[in-house]
């Protein structure tokens, strides 16, 4: 099994930080692209940011120049620092792993999720 660890949420003030910590554990043979997605209660899970293994990395528009995904983060390991926060990303924050597992002679891709990271942005 694969097991997905997410740290690093809270409270915090609008335009504060905040540094978030996905870890991945477990029957993973290579890691192929790990994201941050947010969901509101009632809302669908958003896309935030990823990273693939080769480092190339993308934002939701919405993040873009506050958000950052460290490109010298350990191996299974993600960190998203998160700038000028606003009381609209309020939500609770899941990390995703996309990795590679064997299974005899086949190799296969899964997507696993963490059970996610309150983040509460307020005054």
């Amino acid at each position: 099994q694969v097991h997905v660890v997410e740290s690093g949420g809270g409270l915090v003030q609008p335009g504060g930080s905040l540094r978030l910590s996905c870890t991945a554990s477990g029957a993973i043979f290579s890691i192929n692209s790990m994201g941050w997605y947010r969901q509101v209660p009632g809302g669908e899970r958003e896309l935030v940011a990823t990273i693939t293994s080769g480092g190339s990395t993308n934002y939701a528009d919405s993040v873009k120049g506050r958000f950052t995904i460290p490109i010298d983060n350990s191996k299974n390991t993600m960190t998203l620092q998160m700038n000028s926060l606003r009381p609209e990303e309020t939500a609770v924050y899941y990390c995703n792993v996309d990795a590679n597992s064997k299974s005899g002679s086949i190799w296969y891709a899964r997507r696993y999720w963490g059970q996610g990271t309150q983040v509460t942005v307020s005054s």
